[in-house]
């Protein structure tokens, strides 16, 4: 898990209040891909056109979709839906970027009735699984497909670039501070039946480190900001931030597994590196737009 961890045994054998003697060893793992895509992403996002963007978005929002996918279906039984919903989701993200090509209602509402269409072209149909079957592909192109889509949308907005670093920079602070607290200093669980892992601890170093990246992130790129805008989207980041964490975290313990794949060392899957910004992306493009205009 990524954020307030406390690595522990077997659910119950570890008394509250207490450390295993593994618990400050941390990922070194984690590091690597941070060093490496950071400075890609900065010069994707800052130099080259928008278009560049959201073929990373596109990317991303695919091989996270089909994680979400293999959560959910059997190998023997996805193939139709799986591809199905990758196709959605490919479709609902270009109509987010290029709305002049397809309107985003009509790619929704092509998701909606082709999910509800997709039990008669499976084999095998289980009348009793047929809602579930036609629910999975439809909600994974609106857990990932929509809300991974408002970086784009964050992106066509004046200074679109800055806002994406910020948004982006902010969610990162809130869960490597978690993690690294909650490792180091974690005691209290936070949520035990969802993630055992994540500490009070921990939710505090990430809602620390939200809001301090919120206010240097206004000195160094997005002086628009006000005090209250920084204290306010820090707070906000982290709190969104966390709910997505622990809905997908929830979602791989309903499947009976850690990680959502094996794509990157230390952190799992482009799933788990996303759970959080599927959450804090549109929570920050709405503040931005709603709240300051």
């Amino acid at each position: 898990m990524k954020q307030g961890a406390v690595e522990c045994g077997a659910e119950g054998q570890q008394p509250v209040g207490t450390l295993p003697s593994t618990s400050k060893r941390l990922d070194i793992r984690r590091i690597y891909p941070a060093l490496i895509f950071a400075p890609l992403f900065y010069v994707l996002v800052r130099y080259l056109p928008p278009s560049a963007f959201f073929l990373l978005v596109l990317a991303a929002g695919l091989l996270a979709t089909g994680e979400f996918y293999r959560l959910h279906f059997r190998a023997e039984q996805g193939a139709i839906p799986i591809s199905a919903g990758l196709g959605a989701t490919a479709l609902l993200l270009t109509s987010m970027q290029w709305p002049g090509l397809i309107s985003e209602q009509t790619a929704l509402l092509l998701t909606v009735v082709g999910s509800l269409l997709l039990p008669l072209f499976s084999r095998g149909v289980d009348a009793r699984r047929a809602l579930t079957d036609s629910a999975v592909p439809a909600f994974g192109v609106l857990y990932v497909g929509f809300t991974l889509g408002h970086l784009l949308r964050t992106r066509a907005l004046e200074d679109g670039e800055f806002l994406v670093f910020f948004v982006v920079l902010t969610t990162w602070a809130g869960d490597t501070g978690a993690y690294y607290v909650g490792t180091l200093f974690g005691r209290r669980k936070l949520t035990p039946t969802i993630s055992p892992n994540k500490t009070v601890e921990g939710l505090i170093g990430g809602v620390a480190c939200s809001v301090l990246t919120a206010f240097a992130a206004r000195t160094w790129f997005l002086p628009a900001l006000t005090t209250v805008d920084c204290a306010a989207l820090g707070l906000l980041l982290a709190a969104v931030g966390l709910a997505g964490d622990l809905a997908e975290s929830a979602m791989k313990r309903s499947a009976g597994v850690k990680d959502s794949g094996g794509l990157l060392p230390g952190h799992g899957g482009m799933l788990d590196r996303l759970d959080s910004l599927l959450f804090t992306a549109p929570a920050f493009y709405y503040y931005v737009t709603l709240v300051k205009g």
